[in-house]
Order: C-alpha cells, then structure tokens, then sequence
C-alpha cells in the first residue's frame, strides 16, 4: 500500500469538508418584487383613499356653495320684482322636506348631471315631462343626487307616508303629504313619473309630486320613489311665514 502523503490528506479535508450554500438569487428578486408590489398598493390605496374623500366630501362643498349662490340670485330676483309669476332661469323655487332634511333646496330646470351636480333638485323634462307646482293637473317630478354633489336627497329613506314635502315659489306655498313610498325600482321605471303614478296606487288626475334618487346609497343600479299629493296653497305674506309644517 502506498504511503499516505500530506498532500493527500489536504485533499481528502477539503473534499470532506462542508460547501459554501451557493447565493439565492432567485428568493431575493421574490422579495424585491413582494416588496414593490406592496407598495404600489399602498399607493393606489391612498389614491382610492383621496378619490373617495373628493367624491363625498369635497364635491358636497363645492356643490353646496354653488347652490347658495344660485339660491341666493332666486331670493334677489324675488325681492327686486315682488309677488308674481314663477321665473326658472335661476331656479324655480325651494323644496323643503322637514323628515329628510332641515335645510332648503334649489329647484330647477332639468335632471341632466351637470344640473345635478350643482347640489339642486332638478325637475324632469324629459322622457315624461314634469308639470310645475301652479299648473292644475299632473305630476311635479324631481331628482337629486344621494351621494356626492351636494347630496340632496341622501335621507330620503327617511321620508315616512303622512310627512309633509313643501314647495315655496315666489309667492306661494303648496304643501303636499306623502302617501306612498318605492324603496327600490329600476332605473329604467319612468312609469313612476306618469302624470297619474298608477305604481303608487293613484287611479286619477290630481297634483302630484314624486321625488326620485339612486339606491341603494353609493350606487346607482336603481331608484328610490317618494309620492306625495296636494293638500293646500298657501299665499306668502310680506314676511314669508312659512306654514306649520315647517315649525
């Protein structure tokens, strides 16, 4: 047998010997891509974050100022020509829901979102055509939006048969009462916008007025009807009393 040299035994120390684990490469770009992934989450979660604060708070801002300003001209043009004929170039009047809301809301010409957006109650004018407050038949039908823009009609869920709805011109107060409600219908139901609403249950010609929104709230996949019917007309004093209603 060959004698075993020092060389020899180096080489069989070092073949035994442990290896080096070789680098993981592939783990390290996992957790560099994991890591920007998270990230851009993050971001795209405070941008989702800052939409959502616009969409529902900021827009009810703006849209509240713009209304004020728009009310405010109605108020004005009332003062410099007195009692008269109803005027809708700047708004038609205000609605007043005491249920729903204790605050005034402009009403005026059309449904269109531009319209909306201004934080007003439109009235419709197409596809079926609102009748106003004065005419002596038909349905006074209005929108607005639930969420964003003012939000005008956001409690609408609130409104209860037998509460009153008051629409104030320049120089009358009609007081309707709600006898029917629609919690949900499709958005595509204008039926609920017939000047006889037969779907609330109305079987003849009077003077109507329908509130119509989105539901449920943050969406729009269908719509939320309120029906109310004439009571009384009332005349607006020199110091605009409002009715008891409004108390």
């Amino acid at each position: 047998m060959a004698a075993t040299t020092e060389e020899d035994e180096q080489e069989r120390t070092e073949e035994s010997a442990p290896k080096p684990a070789p680098r993981q490469r592939g783990r390290g770009r996992i957790a560099m891509a994991v890591s920007v992934f998270g990230e851009l989450l993050i971001t795209a979660g405070l941008v989702l974050g800052l939409f959502v604060v616009y969409s529902l708070w900021w827009t009810n801002v703006i849209a509240d100022r713009e209304a004020k300003k728009q009310g405010n001209r109605v108020r004005d043009h009332w003062e410099a020509k007195g009692p008269g004929a109803l005027n809708t170039k700047d708004g038609i009047g205000f609605l007043h829901v005491p249920s729903m809301s204790g605050g005034e809301i402009l009403v005026t010409k059309g449904t269109n979102t531009k319209t909306l957006n201004h934080g007003v109650a439109g009235y419709y004018t197409d596809p079926i055509k609102s009748a106003l407050p004065q005419d002596e038949k038909g349905n006074f039908t209005l929108a607005a939006h639930r969420d964003g823009h003012g939000a005008k009609f956001h409690k609408i869920d609130k409104i209860d048969e037998g509460d009153p709805i008051v629409f104030e011109s320049r120089d009358k107060w009609y007081v309707y009462k709600v006898y029917k409600t629609l919690p949900e219908t499709s958005k595509y139901n204008v039926r609920v916008l017939d000047p006889v609403p037969k779907e609330s249950g109305a079987k003849h010609a009077d003077r109507y007025i329908t509130l119509t929104t989105c539901t449920p709230v943050f969406t729009s996949k269908y719509r939320y009807v309120v029906w109310g019917k004439l009571e009384r007309v009332e005349k607006v004093d020199n110091e605009r009393t409002p009715p008891p209603e409004l108390d």
